[in-house]
């Protein structure tokens, strides 16, 4: 029998179950993925507690890398026997088997491990779709990113050294703060000891940054805000601290006639000519060297109640993976 991680009903990490689940043969464009590994992200919390209400029963987790097992009816995307990767949903990764959209479905490139894929697909595809489309980072911009020795951090400073921007992090404590260093951000700053509103304005010489990428949410809000240059973008893709109140139209005019965006990857890849594109942008980057996915932390898929406690008290770093 299959087993799983299953949810009947929301809240803190004890409300994740071990239990057996049924899968079933795959319907019409589906197919039958045994996974090898799962991905942890932040926003698997976000459905663990209903910030991101979901029905129950369900098990969650957006991320996944496996071999396709079987396929339904009319499927072209994947074959049997495939390495396969895929993020963004539908929820339920936290399983040792499953059935997906093959059309949600990417090819693993040789050269990169089931591992790393599941550890990279939804935060690489991030950085990807944020600094590609969001708001483009170019050559010789400086921007800011908070959280930058979380996942997508790392992966981000090492994006943007490539594409041959100034990336300003934001990190708690000396481990972090050398370890986003060495994974290319430019400067990083130690909230724990410096104000980052006044050191940004430090380093740009009070002109401010075009772009702040905020993962972070309640905790950095103001400040983030504050950071940015007349007429900047501010792209908030994540709540760590907790959700932001509500925001008034006329506090982007007060800021300096700024823009906010609530990107989602989901949004991104909504189409199969996207989601190909996406991932294949993140694999030339990852097999060409100029991004190393490192998956700092590993655990039983059974246990990832005590995964999402070390994910929320900020315990892990870099990329963490679950194995079934």
């Amino acid at each position: 029998m299959t087993k799983g991680i299953m949810l009947d009903s929301f809240g803190a990490a004890s409300v994740m179950k071990w239990r057996d689940i049924k899968v079933g043969k795959p319907k019409k464009g589906e197919a039958r993925i045994r996974h090898t590994a799962v991905g942890l992200n932040y926003i698997d919390v976000y459905q663990r507690t209903g910030l991101y209400p979901m029905p129950a029963p369900t098990s969650i987790g957006l991320e996944g890398a496996g071999v396709v097992e079987a396929i339904g009816a009319g499927v072209r995307e994947v074959k049997v026997g495939d390495r396969v990767a895929y993020a963004g949903g539908p929820p339920g990764a936290y399983v040792e088997e499953r059935c997906m959209p093959a059309a949600k479905l990417v090819r693993i490139p040789d050269g990169i491990s089931d591992e790393t894929a599941a550890a990279m697909m939804l935060q690489g595809m991030t950085v990807e779709y944020l600094t590609g489309r969001t708001f483009p980072a170019k050559k010789g911009m400086t921007v800011l990113w908070h959280a930058a020795a979380g996942g997508v951090g790392l992966i981000a400073g090492q994006w943007l050294k490539a594409k041959g921007v100034t990336s300003i992090g934001t990190a708690g404590g000396p481990a972090k703060v050398k370890l986003a260093k060495a994974h290319g951000f430019t400067h990083v700053i130690d909230y724990n000891k410096k104000d980052f509103v006044k050191e940004v304005a430090r380093i740009t010489k009070k002109q401010g940054v075009p772009v702040v990428y905020d993962s972070v949410g309640k905790d950095t809000w103001e400040g983030s805000l504050d950071c940015l240059s007349r007429r900047g973008t501010m792209v908030s893709f994540g709540n760590a601290s907790g959700p932001v109140a509500p925001v008034m139209p006329v506090t982007l005019s007060q800021k300096g006639s700024i823009y906010l965006t609530r990107p989602t990857l989901m949004d991104y890849t909504a189409s199969r000519a996207e989601l190909v594109k996406c991932a294949g942008n993140l694999f030339k980057m990852v097999t060409s060297g100029a991004v190393k996915i490192e998956v700092n932390q590993t655990y039983r898929l059974k246990d990832a109640a005590k995964a999402h406690r070390d994910l929320e008290g900020r315990k892990t770093t870099g990329s963490t993976v679950l194995i079934p």
